[in-house]
Order: C-alpha cells, then structure tokens, then sequence
C-alpha cells in the first residue's frame, strides 16, 4: 500500500469514489452536479482532470478544462464535446476527502495541473468561488470580478475570479467550483474541497 499521494488521470472505476466526493462536498450547499455532468467536464478536457490516490484509494479530484474567459459551466447542465483552447483554463473543481484536508493535497493537485498544462499555453486560470472562499483565492492571486454573470445553479454569493497563468501555490485546504479546502469550502468554482472550486 502506498502512502505517498499520486496524482493521475480519471479512470471510468474512479466514478463512483469522485460522485461520492463532489456530494460531500457540496450537497449541503445545494451546489451538488451529479455524475453526469461531472462525466461531460472530464469528457470536454480529459488531459486537465486528475484523481489523487492516497493509500490506494481514490482521497480526491481535480476538474479543470478550458472556458472562454468571464463565462462558466453550468452547474445543471453537461458540458457540449471537446472544449475548445480560448487561452483561459477554468478550475471547475477541486475535492479532497474531508479526512485529509489540511495536509497540502489540494495544492498538490493545483501544482500538478499547472506543471502538466503549462506547454498547451494557457494566459490565464479563472474559477468561481462559492460559499465565501473568495478570500482564500484572492490570497492566491485571483481577482475578483464581481460584475460577471453567472449561472443561478452557483447561489447568490459566488463570484467569478481569475489570475494569469503562472505555476499555483494553492491553498493547503479547499473547495473549487471553487471554494476552499475545506467546504465551505475548489478550480468552482467551489474552492476545493481541500477546495472547492466551480
């Protein structure tokens, strides 16, 4: 049994884990996708969506995939086919298992994703941020950008948030659709849930 983290692509075994993780995460805030949509924002960018195994289990998730700048998936639809490169990657979301929040896995995964896309060229990273984990981004470098628009289905009180592109030294705790690591709290966003992001 391992007892490093591994970081790796999502395999179709792993769906049942990452359901269980995104509705921890985010029933209770009433911002819960379900797995077809999270399947479709997989199938749009499979390259930037990653599990972190822990102990040979699957500990938590990363979805990110490219997105016009200032829009965002919504969180009652499924994504179209293969999303198209606009220079902007959105952190969709990020899960780690509530048990292990606090030790730097969050990170781990957003320092992963930022090493592994880097050479497709990305200028710039947004997500939204859910359940008031805008602080927590803004001390990462996103601005927020409270005039953008977005879908009823990410509550009253998230903000769109981006920063440019540059190696992430994410939070230790967080939620992205993007909300922090520790729900409320990723990508959101919902910071992970060592974030959530959305």
């Amino acid at each position: 049994m391992s007892d490093r983290p591994r970081v790796r692509h999502i395999q179709d075994a792993d769906w049942p884990a990452i359901v269980a993780l995104e509705a921890g995460a985010y029933t209770r805030h009433g911002l819960s996708e379900g797995r077809a949509a999270l399947q479709s924002r997989v199938r749009a960018s499979p390259r930037t969506c990653f599990v972190l195994d822990h102990h040979d289990r699957v500990a938590g998730y990363l979805l990110a995939l490219p997105y016009p700048p200032f829009r965002v998936p919504d969180l009652a639809r499924t994504e179209g086919s293969a999303a198209r490169h606009h220079g902007n990657l959105h952190l969709h979301d990020v899960v780690v298992a509530e048990p292990l929040r606090g030790r730097g896995l969050g990170g781990h995964l957003l320092r992963h994703l930022t090493t592994t896309a880097a050479p497709a060229g990305y200028r710039r990273l947004s997500l939204v941020a859910v359940a008031g984990s805008g602080t927590y981004w803004a001390g990462h470098g996103f601005t927020a950008h409270p005039g953008v628009e977005l879908p009823d289905s990410y509550g009253t009180d998230a903000v769109y948030m981006s920063r440019p592109w540059r190696a992430v030294e994410p939070p230790a705790r967080s939620s992205a659709r993007s909300a922090e690591p520790t729900p409320p709290g990723g990508p959101g966003h919902r910071p992970p849930s060592e974030y959530e992001v959305g």
